[in-house]
């Protein structure tokens, strides 16, 4: 379980497409989980100045693997000590989704992100989405794409400073967005009352 808190921007040494080695300042030990760019993966070798984690055949068909080069987002799993911030995040990339549009407002940065229509409905205004791993609110959603607003700080302290329109980015849904939506079934038109009734007592 991880908080979309980006703890440190570590630096890829390697990645062969199921290895992919970090240098980091942080060190964790053998079979830690570890969210790279918001998906969970295990750490499989410590090195001299970071470590190494693995990438199953689906992580690779799932994930925008060629932003593995450079910086990169990471942040180790949570602790049940830990202070609780963020959002609950499990580092399960639903979907890939594209930066559409990039505007300064004031003193903050809109980004505006094309999502697949699958995972649309998942995106509520004012809910929580990770993109990248990092926990962002919901500013808006339409058809086919969201709006996120980023003030100076959170630009600072993640590589969204460096995102143009194109870039691909990893995106993982509100857990109980998912959760309800699976307990409504996909071919759903509504719920009547009594069964939103029940679906809130479960939670």
């Amino acid at each position: 379980m991880f908080t979309g808190l980006i703890r440190e921007m570590a630096t890829v040494q390697s990645f062969s497409g199921e290895k992919l080695t970090l240098k980091a300042a942080y060190r964790p030990g053998i079979g830690d989980s570890i969210a790279v760019n918001g998906a969970c993966l295990t750490v499989t070798e410590l090195t001299g100045g970071g470590f190494s984690v693995e990438l199953s055949h689906e992580s690779q068909k799932l994930l925008a693997v060629e932003n593995y080069t450079g910086r990169v987002h990471m942040e180790p799993a949570m602790r049940l000590s830990d202070r609780f911030e963020g959002h609950v995040v499990q580092g399960h990339v639903d979907a890939i989704g594209t930066i559409d549009r990039v505007e300064k407002t004031g003193k903050s940065w809109d980004f505006w992100i094309a999502a697949p229509a699958e995972a649309m409905p998942l995106i509520a205004p004012k809910g929580s989405i990770a993109v990248d791993g990092v926990s962002l609110t919901v500013n808006s959603a339409e058809k086919n794409r969201f709006r996120l607003t980023l003030i100076p700080h959170s630009l600072k302290n993640t590589l969204f400073e460096t995102y143009t329109p194109g870039r691909r980015v990893n995106l993982e849904t509100d857990l109980f967005a998912r959760y309800l939506a699976r307990l409504m079934g996909t071919d759903r038109k509504g719920l009547t009352w009594e069964e939103a009734d029940r679906m809130m007592a479960v939670y």
